[in-house]
């Protein structure tokens, strides 16, 4: 898409007004991508910074020998044992007897 000096303004404006690059791409008739690319070029960001933008590190804590020792052997993970609810499959009476054959016929 070429920008005009139209299309750039009205771009700065949607976006100072809170309107998402995607609202504005439909305003526009263009891709989204195209706004989210112009946007960069222009160097416009939004107000906000995302809760990851500076997470707060943390020190740890240390730990006395006999900590370290009680951590060297890990123990097994404890696993579930809930129903995760399948539903059987359903077979029906001439699949059940040619099974049923199978197996009579494999044991023998």
């Amino acid at each position: 898409m070429s920008w005009d000096a139209k299309d750039v303004a009205l771009l700065k404006k949607l976006w100072a007004a809170g309107q998402s690059a995607s609202q504005i791409a439909r305003r526009l008739a263009c891709s989204r991508n195209a706004v989210c690319g112009r946007l960069t070029r222009l160097g416009l960001k939004r107000g906000h910074k995302s809760p990851t933008a500076k997470p707060k590190i943390r020190p740890v804590p240390k730990r006395g020998p006999a900590l370290l020792a009680a951590c060297a052997h890990p123990v097994a993970k404890k696993v579930s044992r809930k129903a995760v609810g399948r539903q059987p499959k359903k077979f029906s009476k001439s699949q059940l007897y040619a099974m049923l054959a199978d197996a009579v016929r494999n044991t023998g």
